[in-house]
C-alpha cells in the first residue's frame, strides 16, 4: 500500500509542477527591463525551477499525507480531552481585550488604526452575514450599500453642516431603501443569476458616482468631511469662538490620540450593536425565515412563508448595517472617491463571511482579522505580499472548506418529546 500511495502521490506532483511550470514560463520567466540599447528582455528561468519545485515538493506532501492520514490516526493513542472553552467565556475574553486594547502598553497610533479598520470590516461581514450566511442569496454588490451610507453622510454634512449623529440613522435608512430597490429586482432570481445581477448593481452605484460630477463630486470625490464630536466637544487642538475642545473639558493635555481612541470605540459600539441586532433576530420568525430560505425555497413556500418579504428583509437589513459602516469610514477618512468603493471590496468582504462560515458571528471576526493583518504584516515583501496573501488563503480553504467556524448554534431547537 505504501508503494501505491507514494506512486500516485508523484503522479499528482508532476502533474502540478507541469501546470505550475506552463504559467509560470511567461508570467515569471521573462521580464521587461530598460537598457541602454532600449527595451529588452531578461530571462530568470531560475525563479521557474524554484517555482515548480516548491509546488512539486508541496503538492507530494499535501497527496501522500492524505493518502496515509487515516493510517497515521489509526495508530495513534487516544488522546486526553482538553478542556473546552465556553463561547460565553471567549467572547468576554474578546470583549475585554477589545475595550482595554487603546490603553495597553504594546498599543500605538499605528494599532490602533488597524484596529479600527478591522472592526469596519467586521461590521460589514456581520451585515453581509445576514444577506449571504443566514439568507443564502449570493450578494456581489454589497459594496455598492457601502457607497451609499459614505456618500448619504458626506454629501449631508458638508452641504447642510448636519452632524454625524443626525446622518447615522439616515445614512443606515437610505442603505436599506436601495437594498430593497435592489430586492425587487431579483426576487425570482437565485443562484448565479442573483450574484450577476448584485454585481451590475455595484457597478452601476459606482459608476453613477464616477460619472455624476455635480452631485458626488465625480472621480475627484468628497473632501473636508466633517468629524463627530463627543456630546458637542471637538477634538481640536484650539477650540472656536463659544466652544470648547474634549482635551480642555477634561483637563488633558492636547493629543491627537484623543481623536483616533474616540473613533475606535465608536466603530467598537457599532459593530456590537449590529452583532446584538443579529442575534436577536435570528431568534425571531424572521430569522429562522431566512435559514429556512437558504435550506429550501420551495419547502418555504410549503409552509406559507413569503419568500418576497423575507428575501427584501434580509436585503434592507444587510444594506442597513453597510451604509451605517460607510458613514463610519467617510467621517474617519474625511475624504471618500468612487475609487473607494470598487468591485474587490465587495469581493473582500464576501470572502470574511465565506471564510469565517457562513453564518457564523465570530467566524466573521477571526477571517475580518485574518484578511486585514496578514496584508499588513507582508507589508515589507510588497512584490510577493498578494501571492503570499493569496497563498494562505487557499490553503485555509483546503484545511477548512466549510469556514474557520463551521459549526454554529442553531437557531431553534426542538425540545424532546416535542
Amino acid at each position: 500500500m505504501g508503494g501505491e500511495r507514494l506512486s500516485t502521490a508523484l503522479r499528482e506532483a508532476l502533474a502540478s509542477a507541469f501546470v505550475a511550470f506552463l504559467l509560470a514560463l511567461p508570467l515569471v520567466g521573462f521580464r521587461l527591463s530598460e537598457t541602454q540599447q532600449g527595451i529588452g528582455i531578461v530571462t530568470r528561468f531560475d525563479w521557474v525551477a524554484w517555482g515548480v519545485a516548491c509546488v512539486f515538493a508541496g503538492r507530494l506532501l499535501m497527496a501522500y499525507w492524505r493518502g496515509s492520514r487515516a493510517d497515521i490516526l489509526g495508530h495513534l493513542p487516544a488522546m486526553p480531552a482538553l478542556p473546552a472553552v465556553s463561547g460565553k467565556a471567549f467572547v468576554a475574553i474578546f470583549l475585554i481585550f477589545a475595550v482595554a486594547m487603546p490603553f495597553l502598553p504594546f498599543s500605538d497610533r499605528y494599532l490602533v488604526e488597524i484596529a479600527i479598520t478591522v472592526l469596519i470590516y467586521v461590521m460589514l461581514g456581520w451585515g453581509l452575514n445576514i444577506v449571504v450566511g443566514l439568507a443564502g442569496l449570493l450578494d456581489l454588490g454589497y459594496v455598492a450599500f457601502y457607497a451609499v451610507g459614505a456618500y448619504t453622510y458626506a454629501l449631508l454634512a458638508v452641504n447642510f453642516e448636519l452632524s454625524f449623529w443626525l446622518c447615522l440613522p439616515l445614512a443606515g435608512l437610505l442603505a436599506a431603501l436601495f437594498g430593497i430597490l435592489l430586492g425587487f429586482p431579483v426576487l425570482r432570481l437565485r443562484g448565479d443569476y442573483l450574484a450577476i445581477v448584485t454585481l451590475g448593481f455595484g457597478e452601476m452605484i459606482r459608476v453613477v458616482l464616477l460619472n455624476w460630477k455635480d452631485f458626488s463630486g465625480g472621480p475627484n470625490g468628497i473632501t473636508s468631511i466633517p468629524r463627530p464630536s463627543f456630546f458637542g466637544l471637538d477634538f481640536a487642538r484650539e477650540a472656536e469662538e463659544g466652544q470648547t475642545t474634549f482635551s480642555a473639558f477634561f483637563g488633558l493635555e492636547y493629543s491627537p490620540m484623543h481623536r483616533i481612541v474616540f473613533l475606535y470605540y465608536l466603530i467598537l459600539v457599532l459593530a456590537l450593536v449590529t452583532n446584538f441586532f443579529t442575534l436577536r433576530m435570528r431568534r425571531l420568525p424572521v430569522g429562522r425565515a431566512w435559514e429556512a430560505l437558504r435550506e429550501d425555497e420551495i419547502a418555504c413556500r410549503a409552509l406559507g412563508i413569503n419568500p418576497t418579504n423575507v428575501k427584501l428583509s434580509a436585503f434592507a437589513l444587510g444594506a442597513m448595517f453597510g451604509g451605517f459602516a460607510g458613514a463610519f469610514f467617510a467621517t474617519r477618512q474625511g475624504f471618500i472617491s468612487p475609487e473607494s468603493f470598487s468591485f474587490i471590496e465587495s469581493a473582500v468582504i464576501l470572502a470574511i463571511v465565506v471564510l469565517g462560515g457562513m453564518g457564523s458571528q465570530i467566524g466573521v471576526v477571526i477571517a475580518a482579522a485574518f484578511l486585514i493583518l496578514v496584508p499588513e504584516m507582508l507589508r515589507d515583501f510588497s512584490q510577493y505580499r498578494m501571492v503570499m496573501f493569496g497563498a494562505a488563503m487557499v490553503l485555509i480553504m483546503l484545511w477548512r472548506p466549510q469556514g474557520l467556524v463551521a459549526h454554529r448554534k442553531p437557531s431553534a431547537r426542538l425540545e424532546a418529546g416535542a
